[in-house]
């Protein structure tokens, strides 16, 4: 049975790549089991970024979950999200953050959390890791266990 989600843009059209962060390019539909917690998990493991400073290539597997509310991210518009970096310079942490705080505004999620494993440059490899829970919910004490066991 095919399903066509009202408003959405990007799923089952051309692809067209922005050459730039374009948080505008993320959609969302409506979650059909509000009444459920669920994990829902994305794996990017081709992200690439710029380094603000050298504008060397930085590349990353970005892993994000999330237990969704009313709305939920659709896919297709995510990637093309992530892919939207390609060409933006930001530092390692601040894209994961810049990540999580955009899928926040959107989705307005009970419980989120995204993390970046960047693969070494110079040496040293850099994995960021940035969480959030609707405030004064079970997921706000969620988001406080999970970044403390964090490791």
């Amino acid at each position: 049975m095919e399903r066509n989600e009202e408003g959405l843009k990007s799923l089952g059209t051309k692809t067209a790549y922005k050459t730039d962060y374009a948080p505008e390019v993320l959609e969302t539909f409506a979650n059909r089991h509000p009444g459920n917690d669920y994990w829902v998990r994305f794996n990017c493991p081709e992200f690439t970024s710029l380094c603000p400073i050298t504008g060397q290539p930085d590349f990353a597997e970005i892993r994000i979950s999330y237990v969704p509310d009313v709305r939920m991210v659709e896919s297709k518009s995510l990637k093309l999200y992530l892919f939207s970096f390609r060409n933006h310079g930001d530092f390692h942490e601040d894209c994961v953050n810049i990540i999580m705080k955009d899928l926040i505004r959107l989705m307005d999620p009970k419980y989120i959390e995204v993390t970046g494993l960047f693969t070494p440059r110079g040496g040293i490899s850099i994995y960021p890791y940035a969480n959030y829970g609707r405030k004064g919910t079970k997921y706000e004490k969620l988001a406080e266990q999970r970044f403390v066991d964090h490791v």
